[in-house]
């Protein structure tokens, strides 16, 4: 197994402006945010931030990272704290709160929830499927979730819900009912 090199001092630097700047850009403009603008906010060129970051998606992920790993953490505090079944709706509430509040969050966990058609797994998507998986197949065992429903449907279907609160007045207002009327449908 090969070892992974030490970054130089300059190319961290680098790395780390990128990732600063990146925030502040999709923070302002969503995940559209121009890549050539963040690199030249970073002080590099387009090249730079090419080599740190083949993809959108990439640097998507590196600015997101705890933000994901946050909310995966999320799903086990809060279904130490309630029922199974509760536990899912009110993980899928802060989940869909969440991908409204931080732009280019909704976009990033998308990806993760898309059909992943020759697409390599991302740590993001990986750790917010596996806090779906947790939650989904507690609230099966517990009987309040319908046996035939998959984790990934059910983060696709919040993915919906925070697009249609978005719809409704961009601010969340809607996602509890939003929840509540799909949840209905997800009982056995």
């Amino acid at each position: 197994m090969a070892q992974v090199k030490p970054m130089r001092a300059d190319a961290r630097r680098n790395y780390e402006r990128l990732i600063e700047e990146a925030a502040v850009a999709f923070a302002e403009h969503g995940e559209g945010a121009s890549l050539d603008d963040i690199a030249k906010r970073a002080g590099v060129g387009s090249g730079t931030l090419y080599r740190h970051f083949p993809t959108r998606q990439a640097l998507l992920e590196a600015v997101y990272v705890d933000s994901i790993e946050a909310i995966a953490a999320r799903a086990d505090e809060i279904a130490a704290e309630l029922a199974p079944g509760e536990a899912l709706v009110e993980w899928l509430n802060e989940l869909s709160g969440m991908m409204i509040q931080v732009r280019g969050l909704k976009a990033l966990l998308g990806s993760a929830v898309s059909d992943g058609s020759g697409t390599v797994p991302t740590a993001c998507g990986t750790s917010v499927r596996g806090a779906a998986e947790r939650l989904v197949e507690a609230a099966q065992r517990e009987g309040t979730l319908r046996a035939d429903v998959e984790p990934i449907e059910v983060l696709r279907l919040a993915h919906g819900v925070a697009t249609a609160s978005e719809l409704a007045n961009g601010r969340g207002k809607y996602i509890r009912r939003y929840l509540s009327l799909l949840t209905e449908g997800l009982r056995p």
